[in-house]
């Protein structure tokens, strides 16, 4: 089986072109096309005045502008995750620099009676 499939979209009132893609890549690039024809359409129906191709500058910088924001919270998350990485390393060296037991005494496995 081909790892590349080609496939044809259409995005807005555009002519139709060829892409070729991994072919596990195929369902996440016709959801974004799905979208991308989704909000051109309502846009196109709200914003009258508007030419197709004003519209879809308009769709194309709204997707650029959640692709930014997102890009900033993964940012964000990955700080978030390193700080606290960080912190777990330094809890579990102190642990670790305590002795086997933690800084614990040895237990007394045997149970009063």
């Amino acid at each position: 089986m081909k790892d590349k499939l080609n496939i044809t979209i259409r995005i807005a009132e555009l002519p139709p072109f060829a892409l070729q893609i991994d072919r596990k890549e195929e369902e996440m690039i016709r959801n974004a096309e799905y979208n991308v024809n989704k909000l051109w359409r309502t846009w196109r129906q709200r914003f009258t005045d508007k030419s197709s191709t004003e519209v879809l500058g308009m769709v194309a910088f709204q997707f650029a502008k959640l692709f930014t924001v997102l890009n900033r919270q993964a940012d964000e998350t990955v700080a978030v995750l390193d700080r606290f990485e960080r912190q777990l390393d330094s809890l579990l060296l102190d642990i670790d620099a305590l002795g086997p037991n933690g800084g614990m005494p040895p237990s007394d496995n045997t149970a009063p009676n």
